[in-house]
């Protein structure tokens, strides 16, 4: 069984032709990157420079530690610390390939940085809306991962012995990570037919599985527990949940990068609730919003409407300026302003 063949074949043109030509890559991703993020940046990553290119990735911040067994994770350039070395790739660069985001802004600095060369910009991202400033955009958000994409692109570019055993573990960990394990956003074939082609290149998916969500510390599954017990709001007459984690919370608990990912699916798990809000003060002020939903909810209006963000239907994220307490007066202003949507 064929895949179906949904990205233009004018732009695996317009991509061939920008690598033939150029010797340079900086490959990009958003802030607090996730699986699909690296997975798909470090997929990227390993056929350009089994290609013969010079290939850096330039990740805004850093990844969680639970991705950083991924081969060639220890190459990425991290800018937050890392500024001048980074800068330096970028400026070099003769193309950009920009993954899992859609517009520039969504990279911080780094999008400053970027936008004011003229440079080639190839857009491969499953987010919808994407910005018009790229030379070429692979934009499909029927895609399940941008991994999938990047798995398209490459066997697009040159066939499926392009895939080595290292693009196969980045491309399933983009694609397990950024559908939970293929509980959400993943009923088309095509993902399965793709996961059988990774099979088959060795990859051992059950040892991916562990060696992303089997890979807690104490301190993470204390974290968890205080959260659920705790922290966790259930608002029944909105089939809805809020968690919180104050600044001062995070530090109790030691919390390191990725130690709070996925907490913000946990109360989907409960009879009836369809939509989910997770607020962490990553610094005091500075509240990070991840939204979660199911059916036919659309956090990422939400996320547009209520926290600066965006995103897919029923995974969305953004942030917000102000105190634990104001936030949480803007999360009862969504639920009053979507009831409907949450009760019929």
């Amino acid at each position: 069984m064929m895949l179906d063949n949904f990205i233009k074949k004018s732009c695996i043109d317009d991509i061939a032709a920008i690598a033939d030509r150029v010797t340079d890559i900086v490959i990009l991703s958003h802030k607090n990157p996730d699986g699909d993020a690296l997975g798909s940046s470090l997929a990227l990553y390993h056929y350009f420079k089994a290609r013969g290119k010079r290939v850096k990735v330039v990740l805004p911040n850093l990844f969680p530690d639970f991705l950083s067994w991924l081969p060639a994770a220890g190459d990425v350039l991290v800018y937050e610390g890392n500024v001048e070395s980074a800068r330096e790739a970028i400026l070099g660069a003769g193309a950009f390939f920009c993954l899992d985001f859609n517009t520039l802004s969504r990279i911080g600095d780094v999008g400053q940085c970027v936008s004011s060369l003229n440079v080639p910009k190839v857009l491969i991202d499953h987010h919808p809306f994407p910005s018009d400033e790229f030379s070429v955009a692979v934009s499909h958000p029927e895609a399940c991962s941008t991994a999938e994409l990047v798995y398209r692109v490459i066997v697009a570019l040159s066939g499926t012995g392009a895939v080595s055993f290292d693009i196969a573990q980045c491309i399933y960990t983009g694609m397990m990570t950024d559908t939970g394990a293929f509980a959400y956003a993943s009923a088309r074939k095509d993902i399965y037919l793709i996961i059988a082609e990774l099979l088959l290149k060795g990859i051992d998916k059950d040892l991916i599985y562990r060696k992303v969500f089997y890979n807690s510390s104490l301190s993470r599954m204390r974290l968890w527990g205080y959260v659920l017990y705790e922290k966790l709001e259930y608002f029944k007459k909105y089939n809805a949940a809020l968690i919180t984690l104050s600044h001062d919370e995070l530090m109790r608990f030691y919390a390191r990068k990725g130690d709070t990912e996925g907490l913000v699916n946990q109360p989907l798990q409960m009879k009836g609730v369809r939509f989910s809000c997770f607020f962490r003060e990553e610094l005091p002020g500075k509240i990070n919003v991840s939204l979660r939903s199911v059916d036919d909810f659309p956090c990422n209006r939400v996320a547009a409407e209520f926290f600066n963000g965006g995103g897919h239907m029923n995974a969305s994220g953004g942030e917000l300026h102000c105190s634990m307490e104001s936030a949480v007066e803007v999360f009862r202003n969504v639920l009053q302003k979507y009831r409907t949507e949450l009760t019929e």
